[in-house]
């Protein structure tokens, strides 16, 4: 009988790849019933929204399912949802549109852990109107010092924005707490929860967040973006649209354009596989792989961020003394293990740590194996 693990894997035709994936923080593979909705969507039903005819009503219902379908993953109601691009485009829109009657003098919070999507479009706002962006830094673990964060808030904050989870170093932020900290002051709770998303589940009533972006690309869906909004929020501010664009329910407003409704159907696919698998197996087992990881982890590579699974995802940032991220990532290619190096967009930790080269990024996710970990411990001694 094949064990859970391996029905998972023969859901995945990329599995049967001579090479053992690793680079999930950059993107996950996709299960082949992802690819089949994708392919039999522009099959059956490839036509414009609000099309009176056949193929026209069936991507009508797509796009309402696809909203559905975002709601529940994130906890929230399907007219506070928009897709879009990816997840950066869609945070310069959000936040273009929450800071139209800024005032010069108003400040923002960011955090050096944060990948920079959620970072420069706050500098370029900064820029614009003459505002003021703080970063919060972090401890000798990486984690975020919230004492620092309680120091930089004042009435003049607007916005605080910050990680669910490091996509560099897979440390997890106290997300309900720092929101609850933010709505102290009035700020809005700014979340990017595109790493953390496909390693557990995401409530956003329960954690507190304003405004949260995810991408489904990175939970084993196609390449979007996917934004939650409050509704009072998404209803008051006034978003960068084309007058005949859908304005109920709030999120269609900040969806620019035609949505690339295969792709929808390719995401509705990715939840449901999560459903299936279900979070309780997927922590469960990324923690017991994360944990064999950093058992094993040879010695001569230093690991920055905890050396705990304790606040962490199974994502790790490696440098070593000998050999630098990116002639490692190349040796480790060669040999059948694909890594990420570099700063992986999150510049401002690799200042912090004074790493202008970057890490080697070893991101682990459920569907990996203990003989892909264990090889791949091996390969990092070599």
């Amino acid at each position: 009988m094949p064990t859970e693990i391996e029905k998972i894997r023969r859901r995945f035709s990329a599995f049967r790849l001579p090479l053992a994936f690793f680079d999930g923080p950059g993107g996950t593979q996709t299960p082949d019933t992802v690819i089949e909705a994708i392919s039999d969507y522009l099959r059956t039903s490839n036509a414009n929204h609000g099309g009176l005819f056949a193929t026209g009503r069936r991507s009508d219902a797509l796009v309402e399912l696809a909203h559905e379908a975002a709601g529940a993953f994130l906890g929230a109601d399907a007219g506070e949802v928009a897709f879009g691009q990816n997840m950066t485009t869609l945070n310069f829109s959000l936040s273009r549109a929450a800071a139209r009657d800024w005032q010069a003098g108003d400040e923002i919070i960011c955090t050096t852990l944060d990948h920079d999507a959620n970072i420069s479009p706050w500098l370029e706002l900064a820029h614009d109107k003459g505002l003021t962006v703080h970063l919060v830094d972090v401890d000798d673990d990486c984690r975020l010092n919230l004492e620092h964060l309680r120091s930089l808030l004042s009435e003049r904050t607007r916005v605080v924005a910050f990680t669910w989870a490091s996509n560099a170093l897979g440390v997890v932020n106290p997300v309900a707490e720092i929101a609850a900290m933010a709505h102290e002051v009035g700020a809005l709770a700014w979340v990017d929860a595109v790493h953390y998303a496909p390693h557990g589940p995401i409530d956003v009533r329960a954690v507190g967040a304003d405004v949260l972006l995810c991408s489904p690309y990175k939970f084993y869906g196609p390449h979007l973006g996917l934004a939650f909004g409050r509704r009072e929020l998404l209803e008051t501010w006034r978003p960068y649209k084309v007058r005949p664009a859908d304005n109920n329910p709030p999120g269609h407003r900040y969806e620019t354009g035609t949505l690339a409704h295969e792709l929808l159907a390719g995401f509705v696919a990715a939840v449901d596989y999560l459903g299936e698998v279900g979070w309780e197996f997927i922590l469960e087992r990324e923690r017991a792989l994360g944990q064999r990881f950093l058992d094993g982890l040879p010695s001569q590579w230093k690991l920055h961020g905890p050396a705990t699974m304790d606040g962490r995802v199974a994502t790790f940032g490696l440098t070593s003394e000998t050999e630098a991220p990116a002639a490692a990532a190349e040796r480790l290619g060669n040999a059948g293990y694909a890594v990420w190096h570099g700063d992986n967009y999150a510049l401002e930790i690799m200042k912090r740590l004074q790493l202008p080269d970057g890490v080697v990024r070893v991101g682990i996710l459920h569907p990996n194996t203990e003989a892909e970990i264990d090889g791949l411990l091996a390969e990092l001694a070599r």
